[in-house]
């Protein structure tokens, strides 16, 4: 897909998502029936604009429930995701990844596109986040509950703390303590690093990602590569804003499916899709042999 075109998808996503615009004028969060149901990605609830739930906070708020609630819908409403889209959610539905994205956009020195020492590393602390912030603290530890939206999530600073406080200030002053500014420090960090680092909180800190991220294997929409075409150039390994290599990992969770690889690849080998082309293997097998052939009488 066009990188542009994918743009405008990001950009509707999110316009969708918060379309309840009265709420930044009157500062009230929105508490009508639709707020049951889940969006894809990280949009928080107590956004003024938020017409739905983020599936983290519906999560966290039936593992805190007592006794615990298994979380059927919203379980089932990850895996439908997962199993249509993976990580697609993240590169195409995600008001929040296509912040940073934005952010990212903005000039400020940066190293080349590539890896730093702690990187791969790093990744794995959404798994950690995941796993401790979201599960087992809102079953352990009720009170602290919802750990990360309260103490980690920077999208809900973005999308509903800084806009309240700035436009409605003065009704809301008592609950501007150390927690907001916490969470204000946060939402520096990230932007400022997302800002030299493509999508930050998406690599190294979101739960949804690290949820989502396990689907890229399985999902319907996903990397097809053609290895009779590939030669193995690695021009898609150089574009690629996540650091993945999609020749010899085409479908790793750490992809988020925005198809510049796609863009750059010179001969066509790979493809984001929902199914494999018929005949396709057939047709580059039967390429590859008229190659060698060609090669034989020169």
């Amino acid at each position: 897909m066009d990188n542009k075109l994918r743009g405008r998808v990001q950009f509707v996503a999110a316009l969708v998502q918060n379309a309840d615009l009265r709420g930044f004028f009157t500062g009230r969060i929105d508490q009508g029936a639709q707020k049951a149901v889940c969006v894809p990605g990280l949009n928080c609830y107590s956004c003024p604009g938020a017409l739905m739930s983020c599936p983290i906070g519906s999560l966290q708020a039936f593992l805190s429930a007592r006794p615990v609630k298994v979380p059927y819908y919203v379980a089932g409403l990850l895996l439908f995701f997962g199993a249509l889209l993976g990580r697609a959610v993240c590169g195409f539905l995600c008001p929040f990844g296509w912040i940073q994205e934005l952010l990212h956009k903005i000039p400020f020195p940066r190293k080349k596109l590539g890896t730093f020492p702690g990187d791969r590393l790093l990744r794995r602390l959404k798994y950690l986040v995941l796993a401790g912030l979201v599960v087992l603290v809102p079953m352990l530890l009720t009170d602290w509950t919802p750990a990360f939206c309260k103490y980690l999530c920077p999208a809900g600073t973005l999308e509903g703390g800084v806009p309240l406080v700035l436009l409605h200030g003065e009704r809301l002053h008592l609950e501007v303590g150390p927690l907001f500014f916490w969470k204000l420090f946060i939402l520096v960090a990230v932007v400022l690093s997302g800002m030299a680092i493509y999508r930050p909180f998406c690599k190294y800190l979101c739960p949804l990602g690290a949820l989502y991220a396990p689907f890229n294997r399985v999902a319907l929409y996903r990397m097809r590569l053609s290895e009779d075409r590939c030669v193995a150039c690695g021009k898609c390994a150089r574009v690629c804003p996540m650091q993945v290599d999609p020749s010899k990992t085409p479908n790793s969770g750490e992809c988020i499916r925005c198809g510049v690889c796609v863009g750059a690849c010179p001969t066509k080998a790979l493809r984001l899709g929902v199914r494999e082309k018929q005949g396709q293997g057939i047709r580059d097998k039967g390429q590859g042999i008229r190659d060698k052939g060609q090669g034989i009488r020169d």
